[in-house]
């Protein structure tokens, strides 16, 4: 698989981001039906060669600007990665797991060399030569969870499993959709899914998602697809960041929805990590204008009236609510049902 990276991106500041024509037609468009309510909606995650879900961990043309955007968010906010002592050996796993799909799957970009402990990671599309000796804190620049995330495509928890539950004891939270992971590092399953709509007050659905979680196998990971809209092409959302981009949803108007307001959907990813038995909860983000997506002209009328016919308590929750009118009438020129 040949990956051309975009040169000379910026997700803020001046937006200078763009899909090339691939990228588009693998986007993955959220909606199956012209509804839309909220649901768990896992999969196992099986192969599925020519589009996102052919590996594990997805790769493309925004990989660099991601990792250099990364890199610009740690710099001014540091606690976007935190690491309880107790993660170490989880840590080592999500590094061992990242390397090994990477190396494996992208051949082109990335080497690993393993000589019984010690190894060699060669990362080329970030001029990264490290080796090191697995397990082995000192011989890495940073910690191993930093080291690896700063390389890794998408944001990325690791939730320790204890106690019949799971807790966010590790993360690297760059480009969350709103959320913080200051506030909800150490969180138990249910205190960081209490504010989802329709999910708060029914503990029924939260029991069987989160035994389900619980009970997932090495090997056997399982995805889910999340989605949300985001004014300008900005992968850095989070809370800490809110007066920097919250104005922005009040410029969006039916003239200018098209290039402002962009499709944000996340491919949630679960392995489990072996052998710490930690859970992997890797977060991937794509983005998409709508001038761009409205090329296609099926998910052009979908997105319409999903849009259109969106439950006010979801719509405040995604955060579209007060662009919404706006947006519809913009989508509705895709429509011939416009009612």
């Amino acid at each position: 698989m040949t990956i051309q990276f975009n040169p000379n991106e910026d997700m803020h500041e001046q937006f200078r981001y763009y899909n090339s024509q691939q990228a588009i037609q693998r986007f993955p468009f959220p909606f199956p039906e012209d509804s839309y309510m909220y649901s768990v909606n896992i999969e196992p995650a099986i192969s599925k060669p020519g589009t996102i879900f052919e590996h594990w961990f997805d790769i493309d043309e925004h990989y660099v600007t991601e990792m250099n955007e990364r890199g610009l968010t740690l710099e001014q906010d540091p606690k976007r990665c935190i690491v309880m002592p107790h993660m170490l050996q989880a840590s080592w796993d999500f590094l061992a797991m990242v390397m090994e799909h990477y190396s494996k799957d992208y051949p082109e970009y990335f080497q690993l060399d393993k000589q019984g402990n010690h190894w060699h990671w060669t990362n080329l599309p970030l001029n990264i030569d490290q080796q090191f000796i697995f397990g082995d804190t000192a011989t890495l620049p940073m910690h191993p969870f930093e080291f690896i995330s700063r390389q890794f495509q998408g944001d990325v928890a690791i939730l320790d499993q204890r106690d019949g539950d799971l807790f966010m004891d590790a993360g690297m939270i760059t480009g969350p959709a709103d959320w913080s992971l200051n506030f909800d590092a150490g969180m138990s399953f249910k205190q960081w899914h209490a504010p989802v709509p329709q999910l708060a007050h029914n503990l029924g659905v939260f029991d069987r998602a989160l035994k389900f979680l619980l009970n997932i196998q090495v090997g056997q990971p399982y995805r889910r697809l999340n989605w949300t809209m985001t004014v300008n092409p900005r992968m850095d959302t989070s809370s800490e960041t809110y007066h920097l981009w919250g104005h922005e949803r009040g410029l969006v108007t039916a003239e200018n929805a098209g290039h402002m307001l962009h499709l944000r959907v996340e491919l949630q990813m679960m392995p489990r990590l072996a052998p710490s038995n930690a859970l992997l909860f890797s977060i991937r983000t794509y983005l998409i204008s709508l001038n761009d997506l409205c090329t296609n002209p099926a998910w052009a009328q979908r997105l319409h009236r999903v849009i259109r016919d969106l439950p006010e308590p979801i719509a405040d929750y995604k955060g579209i609510s007060e662009y919404r009118e706006p947006l519809v009438q913009w989508l509705s020129q895709f429509d011939s049902d416009k009612n």
